[in-house]
């Protein structure tokens, strides 16, 4: 296991990860080289080229606002939505980008804006469809550097001929775990000799590189922007940016429910669930703060379930606030296991392997999470994150103009649901089971392959294109 739960579960402002985070990552690491190299005074001119999936739908996904913001050193982590708001208004203005400005007290103004982003939508780069590169040139027009990077889902990027540094971080990493995993069966194994459950076993690989009380406490405050992101969600009203007209219905519903529902009794916990999801969704799909989870394209579902966890289970409205961050803890660490799961077998990018690698896996991560908590065994954790992922199987990314909106709000809801009802029946049986969790995983990948492009995040086939938009 290379990846952390704090790579899976990290901060950003949505519309999407790969389209928006990852690209406001890579272009704040292009500036961050330059900056190193004592170069970034000496930038005049800069291009940028997006390509593929990127290209094709980083109109409704921000990108190219990303992009700018990452070039003047902006941190997706860091930063606020009305920071954002205001540096962009900024160079739209002026027509000039402050290149580097967070980074290097030698940066410079330069002539560039959205408009000078070179967009290839037909042209898919070999590594990945979310390909950009970033070029820079000094007075004179001669080249300063040259890089390319991919944005691979949940936030992930890779650059260009860094793969080998990759595998070596990975086989030291690995090295230092007490219980190494990359497949299903090499965690349960873990989980049998050392009598740990899957929450264990995470939970002590992460301590190999912090300590448990910095870890614990990140985890706390993972869960409470969850929290702050769905509860600004329904305090917003209105319809939805992007030109698609969507309304805001997270507040309404809240007015309606609680008005049903004062004391939150078990009896409408799925009415709740589907709210919890679709404020979160609606607050990425606003360009709000928001929990990568482990994209923020299916960022509703853990929350959703996690809210699910700690309103309805047994005894939850009797818990001290250390059982409940317990709980969390425990759900967010089996979640992530399973998700390590999916970025070393196959892919959490919607314009990879289609929505199955977005929402499948968060949904398959949010079973193995409530599984856990509900006082699952490793097998039957396993299984609950199997049944969820083998009922998303095939499930496309076609949408709607490019947005981040239809169907993706509501499927992030029903999605919960999945995950709560996979982690009731895997508890219901001892966790034997015919199908395995690396198999769904690798019948997911290979579904992926499989998949015509045209339902691979790039609105053109689906909804996206038997829809009018209105």
């Amino acid at each position: 296991m290379a990846i952390s739960v704090f790579d899976l579960f990290s901060v950003g402002i949505g519309p999407s990860s790969s389209h928006t985070v990852g690209p406001m990552r890579a272009a704040r690491a292009f500036a961050s080289a330059l900056s190193r190299g004592g170069l970034a005074g000496a930038v005049a001119g800069l291009r940028v080229d997006l390509y593929g999936s990127l290209a094709a739908t980083g109109s409704g996904h921000g990108t190219f606002s990303a992009v700018l913001l990452g070039l003047e050193g902006c941190d997706p982590g860091e930063l606020l939505p009305e920071e954002a708001d205001r540096a962009l208004a900024r160079i739209e203005r002026t027509g000039e980008l402050r290149f580097a400005r967070l980074l290097d007290e030698e940066a410079r103004a330069i002539r560039f804006g959205a408009s000078d982003i070179v967009l290839h939508p037909l042209t898919v780069l070999p590594r990945h469809s979310n390909g950009m590169r970033f070029a820079a040139f000094d007075a004179d027009g001669g080249a300063i550097e040259e890089q390319t990077y991919f944005s691979v889902g949940g936030g992930f990027i890779v650059r260009e001929g860094a793969e080998g540094e990759v595998l070596e971080r990975l086989e030291q990493t690995l090295a230092e775990q007490p219980y190494p995993f990359t497949t299903a069966a090499e965690l349960l194994a873990h989980c049998e000799r050392s009598g740990r459950g899957i929450a264990g076993v995470m939970l002590a690989n992460e301590c190999a590189v912090r300590d448990e009380g910095e870890i614990r406490a990140g985890l706390r405050r993972i869960w409470e922007v969850m929290e702050a992101c769905k509860d600004s969600a329904l305090a917003r009203t209105g319809v939805l940016p992007g030109g698609l007209n969507v309304r805001r219905r997270a507040p309404e519903w809240h007015r309606r429910l609680s008005e049903r529902d004062p004391h939150r009794e078990a009896a409408h916990w799925q009415e709740w669930v589907n709210l919890v999801a679709l404020a979160v969704n609606e607050e990425n799909a606003s360009g709000g703060r928001v929990v990568t989870a482990p994209t923020n394209g299916a960022a509703g579902i853990i929350p959703a379930v996690l809210f699910y966890a700690t309103h309805y289970l047994p005894g939850a409205g009797m818990w001290s606030e250390d059982e409940r961050d317990g709980v969390v803890a425990d759900f967010l660490l089996a979640a992530a296991a399973v998700g390590v799961l999916y970025k070393e077998q196959a892919s959490i990018s919607g314009a990879e392997v289609g929505c199955q690698g977005e929402v499948g896996s968060a949904s398959s991560m949010a079973a193995a999470g409530l599984a856990q908590v509900l006082g699952g065994t490793p097998a039957q954790v396993e299984n609950a994150a199997e049944i969820a992922m083998e009922h998303n199987l095939g499930l496309t990314c076609d949408p709607i103009g490019g947005l981040v909106q239809i169907p993706c709000i509501e499927r992030n809801a029903i999605a919960a649901a999945k995950a709560i009802n996979a982690a009731k029946m895997a508890l219901m049986g001892d966790g034997s089971h015919h199908v395995t969790l690396d198999e769904v995983i690798v019948t997911m990948r290979e579904t992926g392959r499989d998949m015509s492009e045209k339902y691979k995040e790039t609105a053109m086939g689906g909804l996206a294109v038997n829809v009018v938009e209105c």
